[in-house]
């Protein structure tokens, strides 16, 4: 089973255990390709519910410092669309079962074509896609290749969108909807916001998917805060920085997502 049910049963079960899901973020090909391929089989095996694998992009507008290190990083090992493709085909070999997204923006897939990415990427594993800069008015090509293989398309609301693009976009996504915390990029913050309460509250009337939250989570306590909330917690930013912080990259991961998926079952 992949795609859409894929992710639907994956919450499913994660429900029956009265937790949120942890769906990690870590860029493809960071620090390079084979490294990246142990972090990513230490991260799936540590309790990761879901995985984003991002795929690198040389202008990636809504992402902070850590994240557009780690992209420069990769683009600069040469890691391309067609990489990122044979790096998810490789995960799915090593044995993870996890749902797996990526997440990357709409140049390079629509310079890639996007039935050709869509189709390739089904065949390599993959379950959906998150593309923080491509709106639902502008998805058309990309949804329909994505409906011929029940893969899920993930949209991103922010917590300023009004009560009418809250309803437009919840009815959109498929897989689940993408809950920005808060305006900017990403990366670690020291605290959450202080209404992401009442944004995850009025989001949940709307939506017939689960709701996940991601931007500025990056300790345990905000991940069981978060939790505590939404259907799914992700994290990117403070998984590389603690990746960057340890001679022992897998062990690090293995560690920091370990942490995470405790406090989730709190």
């Amino acid at each position: 089973m992949n795609g859409i049910n894929h992710i639907a049963e994956t919450f499913s079960h994660v429900r029956s255990q009265n937790r949120a899901a942890l769906i990690p973020y870590f860029t493809l090909g960071y620090p390079d390709p084979d490294a990246c391929l142990s972090i990513l089989e230490a991260i799936a095996n540590a309790g990761a519910d879901l995985i984003e694998l991002g795929v690198p992009f040389s202008d990636p507008l809504a992402d902070g410092p850590t994240i557009q290190r780690s992209t420069h990083r990769a683009l600069e090992g040469g890691m391309t669309v067609q990489h990122c493709l044979d790096l998810t085909r490789q995960l799915r070999a090593r044995g993870a079962t996890q749902p797996l997204l990526l997440m990357g923006y709409y140049n390079p897939i629509l310079a890639y074509g996007v039935s050709r990415f869509v189709n390739e990427a089904a065949a390599a594993g993959a379950d959906g896609f998150i593309v923080p800069d491509l709106p639902p008015e502008e998805a058309q090509e990309m949804q329909i290749a994505c409906e011929q293989h029940q893969l899920a398309l993930v949209y991103l609301l922010a917590p300023t969108s009004p009560p009418e693009r809250v309803a437009f976009v919840a009815g959109q996504t498929t897989g689940f909807l993408y809950l920005v915390s808060l305006t900017g990029v990403t990366g670690a913050r020291d605290s959450l916001p202080a209404d992401l309460d009442a944004f995850v509250s009025r989001v949940r009337d709307q939506a017939a998917t689960p709701v996940a939250v991601g931007f500025g989570i990056s300790t345990p306590a905000q991940a069981r805060a978060v939790g505590g909330l939404a259907d799914g917690v992700i994290v990117g930013s403070a998984l590389i920085n603690a990746v960057d912080r340890s001679s022992d990259p897998c062990l690090a991961a293995a560690e920091f997502v370990s942490r995470l998926r405790e406090a989730l079952a709190v």
